[in-house]
């Protein structure tokens, strides 16, 4: 990739905060997302500028949904003389990617004994702008079908080997479900992820890994290698 960035060197970055009511810590959330070191460069700061977004727009989630449900229990839990556990809110990432112009990872944000919801992200470094789950096919290919396939095939092999359990009407969900904003890279392949309890009973947030060859890379595309 030409007059762009080759791989992103990134720190993480924190931000925490705590509400209370009437003096008691009801909710403590804190957002660690990653930041370019150094900030330097247009790539760079919309990228760093992204995260930024996030983590605010998290802890403004937090304060408006969160809060008042921490605050209830606390009250209700004060008024029947029963113990009380503050609210845990945390919101993390993970590099699964970083080679050849490609940056990708995923973010994930858990809230007391809520399951786990995932966001994947993937930068062309080139351009400092997201890759779509479409440019690793052929141009014009009927990829969303021939993924689907994949994905089927390889749950199919899962469930027969005892790996994974998956619901009777996993075929329908793993369709109906879909979101082709839901992946990210990794040096086995492209990684296809799920909301909690659509394909699986499991509280385990449900992956599926396709490797990388001909029919999942766009033509003249380099290989990823390991990061």
């Amino acid at each position: 990739m030409k007059n762009g960035l080759v791989e992103l060197h990134t720190q993480p970055w924190a931000a925490e905060r705590e509400w209370t009511a009437d003096g008691i810590p009801v909710l403590h959330a804190v957002a660690t997302l990653p930041r370019p070191e150094p900030v330097q460069g247009g790539i760079c700061r919309r990228i760093d500028r992204f995260y930024r977004l996030q983590s605010r727009a998290y802890l403004r989630y937090c304060e408006r949904f969160l809060f008042p449900q921490a605050r209830e229990e606390c009250r209700s839990a004060l008024a029947a003389s029963a113990p009380f556990t503050p609210t845990e809110a945390e919101l993390t990432y993970q590099v699964t990617y970083n080679e050849g112009g490609l940056w990708s990872l995923y973010t994930q944000s858990r809230e007391g004994g809520a399951p786990a919801v995932r966001r994947g992200d993937t930068w062309d470094l080139a351009t400092g702008y997201p890759v779509a789950l479409s440019a690793f096919f052929p141009a014009k290919s009927p990829w969303k079908r021939h993924l689907l396939a994949l994905a089927a095939g390889d749950l199919e092999r899962r469930e027969t080997a005892g790996v994974i359990r998956l619901r009777e009407d996993w075929r329908r969900q793993l369709r109906r479900k879909f979101n082709p904003n839901h992946f990210y890279l990794t040096a086995e392949g492209i990684v296809l992820f799920y909301p909690v309890y659509t394909l699986s009973p499991s509280s385990i947030i449900p992956t599926i890994v396709l490797p990388y060859g001909d029919s999942l890379l766009r033509p003249g595309m380099k290989k990823p290698s390991a990061v």
